[in-house]
């Protein structure tokens, strides 16, 4: 059994942990207030806005050393929801890595809304979850997590590909945000 820690209780972070504990694994929910409450799991997962990161590291920056952190991100402008808030040729996660040198960072659930993490499916198709990272041992603790709370995960490639999965997550935000498509919708990989 695996343990998981979820820094951030809002949408995003039940609905992570309803998979994991779907699968009978534990699931170890923290709000950002709960500072005294020490981080358990291997896999760490940062349920929080990108603006949040700051604060997460300065409060949690050490517990998360030799830990799997796994970045659920976008960074879109919040205020004009025209644009990403990285460099072109970055992304969150990879600040994320370099701020975090001895984690295992990996990027993973930021092309997921909670409702289609919750619910399993994306328009009758079995939910995917895409892992991005450089290292293999952790994306197949992730991924085996992932499988057993019922969605399908796919290895993505390295955390350099985390910049295309941003830009995936920030156009299917923008278009449940315009209305064009669901916030239960999406997109998902067909087998």
């Amino acid at each position: 059994m695996t343990t998981v820690s979820i820094i951030g209780s809002g949408n995003m972070g039940s609905a992570i942990a309803g998979v994991v504990e779907k699968g009978g694994n534990t699931a170890q929910v923290l709000g950002t207030d709960a500072v005294d409450q020490a981080v358990t799991g291997d896999i760490v997962v940062l349920a929080v806005p990108y603006p949040a990161f700051g604060e997460v590291l300065a409060q949690r920056g050490d517990q998360l050393a030799g830990r799997v952190v796994v970045d659920i991100t976008n960074p879109l402008n919040f205020e004009t929801f025209d644009s990403l808030t990285v460099a072109a040729d970055g992304s969150a996660a990879a600040e994320l890595a370099e701020k975090l040198p001895s984690s295992k960072v990996l990027k993973a659930f930021n092309t997921n809304f909670a409702a289609t993490l919750s619910s399993g499916q994306v328009a009758g198709l079995q939910t995917t979850v895409t892992i991005a990272g450089d290292d293999a041992d952790a994306k197949a603790a992730l991924a085996a997590v992932v499988t057993a709370g019922g969605l399908r995960a796919i290895d993505a490639g390295a955390l350099s590909r985390a910049r295309e999965l941003e830009a995936i997550g920030f156009l299917q935000i923008t278009l449940a945000a315009a209305e064009k498509i669901s916030w239960a919708g999406g997109f998902t990989l067909q087998p």
